[in-house]
């Protein structure tokens, strides 16, 4: 796939995405460009430098969450669903389908990736757990959780991602270092204020 042919897919997935209920504060448009882009620079670290892999991989992170223009729940399934339907306008093949959808549904928690294709997309989905700006996207996932009645009030919110970032690791050796040093930071802040 050249460029031009990703750009199209792109630009398609981004219209769709422009339909997402303005209370996905954390699931958003936003969210999924991060994970597209996550995924390239892991891909990088990693050493992936198979073109086509790595077109594979775009396409998953671009799906990964259009199942949410449908459902809350189970919202991988109904991503897979929707890539399906495109599916055909891409050219691809039933190989690289199947790629594609396992890619998308291993993005489910809790993430239970089996080859490198499949680490990079999930520490590209949660990425941001380990970087400078954590604080202030959580809070977005705080306010799309309170909405949905995932946690009835802040603290059921605290609880939860304390829980959350306790139990998390990154499969990625790049994103086990570059990543994992600055959530520990973070969870080390989270008990300080806990305690406080």
């Amino acid at each position: 796939m050249t460029v031009d042919e990703f750009g199209k897919i792109k630009n398609a997935v981004l219209l769709k995405l422009k339909d997402l209920h303005p209370s996905l504060t954390y699931h958003s448009m936003g969210h999924t460009l991060d994970v597209l882009e996550q995924c390239i620079r892991i891909a990088g670290a990693e050493g992936i430098t198979d073109e086509h892999e790595i077109f594979l991989l775009k396409v998953a992170a671009l799906y990964h969450d259009t199942g949410f223009l449908l459902v809350y729940r189970q919202h991988e399934e109904e991503g897979c669903k929707i890539f399906l339907e495109d599916a055909h306008l891409f050219g691809l093949t039933e190989a690289d389908q199947q790629k594609i959808t396992r890619l998308i549904m291993v993005t489910q928690l809790p993430q239970t990736p089996m080859n490198i294709m499949e680490k990079i997309i999930c520490d590209a989905d949660l990425d941001y757990l380990g970087r400078d700006d954590f604080f202030e996207i959580a809070d977005n996932l705080r306010r799309e959780f309170l909405w949905y009645n995932i946690v009835a009030d802040n603290t059921a919110w605290e609880n939860l991602q304390y829980k959350f970032l306790m139990q998390h690791a990154y499969h990625t050796e790049s994103s086990r270092l570059l990543r994992e040093p600055i959530k520990q930071q973070h969870i080390a802040r989270i008990r300080h204020d806990e305690v406080a």
